[in-house]
């Protein structure tokens, strides 16, 4: 949801705004707030942290800190299908660094950057729990792809584009 009209825009803000009157009397409430903004918007933009930080009366500092320390948000735009691929060491030695430049190539982005039509966002991980499957793909929270060849990768993306 990183691309978003002007209009469309403006429901988010007041959906987030909505969401804040009704729980910004309620102590430490501000990761839960973050997580709603970041729902609603994709990511963290510092724009979306100053109204925050503005909205629950707090410094822009405080809602900074908290968005940096926990790797769970993000600053970055995402695309709508994250495609994780495995970088541990029993997929890195069957041959992930492959796939992974394979999905450079086929999508036209470069590690943790949305592709310009914001489908796809690339990223890089250390485990995924699969070791016997290597080299393991992630597509989402759900969708995994093991034993992952570069030729199967064009596939792969084609699902997600609604492609056959």
């Amino acid at each position: 949801m990183s691309h978003v009209g002007c209009e469309d825009h403006e429901k988010l803000y007041t959906q987030l705004n909505e969401y804040i009157d009704q729980v910004k009397e309620e102590p430490g409430v501000l990761i839960n707030v973050l997580h709603k903004a970041q729902e609603l918007f994709g990511y963290l933009s510092e724009e979306l942290q100053q109204h925050v930080a503005d909205k629950l009366g707090v410094p822009l500092s405080q809602v900074h800190g908290v968005v940096t320390f926990y790797n769970f948000f993000t600053t970055k735009p995402k695309g709508k299908h994250q495609v994780k691929i495995c970088l541990g060491t029993a997929c890195y030695v069957r041959g992930a660094d492959r796939i992974l430049e394979r999905f450079k190539e086929e999508l036209g982005v470069d590690l943790d950057e949305p592709t310009s039509d914001g489908l796809f966002s690339l990223h890089g991980v250390r485990c995924l729990g699969a070791c016997s499957m290597a080299p393991v793909v992630l597509v989402g929270e759900r969708d995994f792809y093991g034993k992952v060849t570069p030729d199967e990768v064009s596939a792969i993306i084609k699902k997600y584009r609604g492609e056959k």
